[in-house]
């Protein structure tokens, strides 16, 4: 990973994939990511209710699926689930868990901005933290419209990692006062590696100043969604996570400007 950054035989898409190959070992093990609570699962649960209503059985498709997490909740909920990504250590994982767990989700390498899966094929899509990660949204969206049936519906849940507002910074500096004296104990970061491939591809993708919910949402309606609801009610899952981090990183997070968009494929397409 030393030299993933800057790698002469990467393209920005390939360190991506590295990136998230290389997370993929300690990716559960963090609160935001696993699910740590059944309060918490309730939470997302819920918004997903809200969005999407009962899988009663609809073809539900997990863009950029990670471990599983999000496919699980959608199979908790009724959906016939897949869940598609490109890293391969995450798709190890995501099938050993479905196989403890006894879920009959099925998890395969794709690519979320390429997914070639037939059109007009799920009733709903859902992803989330991919689409900071774009390099091409538009083609991206317009390719999640196309294999969505007429009538699905696509849920993004998101989030601007790369500002953050006056609160935000007071608590991360109190918070780092605190920690130097001993006062809280430092949450577990990443290798200085991992954050400098972190911080090197989210200034190159195309959200580099910030995946603001309104700039997705209108860049969703030129791509030809409809029915385009912004929700920035996280609150109960926020409040769920906080438990799992240190009182002054939940604290931040609640000050966010984190989201889930929900948008519809018309009928008539």
């Amino acid at each position: 990973m030393d030299n993933l950054a800057h790698g002469s035989n990467f393209n920005l898409r390939d360190e991506i994939k590295a990136y998230w190959s290389e997370r993929a070992a300690t990716f559960d093990q963090s609160p935001g990511h696993e699910i740590f609570s059944e309060d918490e699962r309730a939470a997302w649960h819920h918004l997903i209710l809200r969005h999407l209503g009962e899988g009663r059985g609809r073809k539900a498709l997990d863009l950029a699926s990670g471990t599983g997490v999000v496919s699980h909740l959608m199979d908790d909920l009724g959906f016939e689930v897949t869940g598609i990504d490109w890293a391969e250590p995450m798709l190890e994982l995501a099938r050993a868990k479905a196989k403890a767990r006894g879920r009959r989700i099925a998890f395969r390498l794709g690519d979320a901005e390429n997914t070639m899966e037939p059109t007009d094929q799920y009733d709903a899509i859902i992803n989330r933290h991919l689409v900071w990660t774009l390099v091409n949204p538009a083609a991206a969206f317009a390719e999640w419209l196309r294999i969505l049936k007429p009538g699905g519906t696509l849920l993004i849940v998101d989030g601007d990692f790369v500002n953050s507002n006056r609160l935000e910074r007071l608590i991360v500096r109190f918070a780092t006062v605190c920690q130097h004296l001993g006062i809280v104990k430092a949450d577990a970061v990443r290798s200085p590696d991992l954050l400098d491939t972190h911080r090197n591809i989210l200034s190159r993708v195309h959200f580099s100043k910030g995946a603001r919910a309104d700039a997705v949402a209108d860049l969703l309606r030129q791509t030809g969604f409809a029915d385009v609801a912004i929700d920035t009610n996280m609150r109960a899952i926020h409040r769920a996570q906080s438990k799992n981090f240190s009182l002054l990183k939940g604290w931040a997070r609640t000050t966010q400007h984190r989201y889930a968009i929900r948008a519809r494929k018309g009928h008539d397409r």
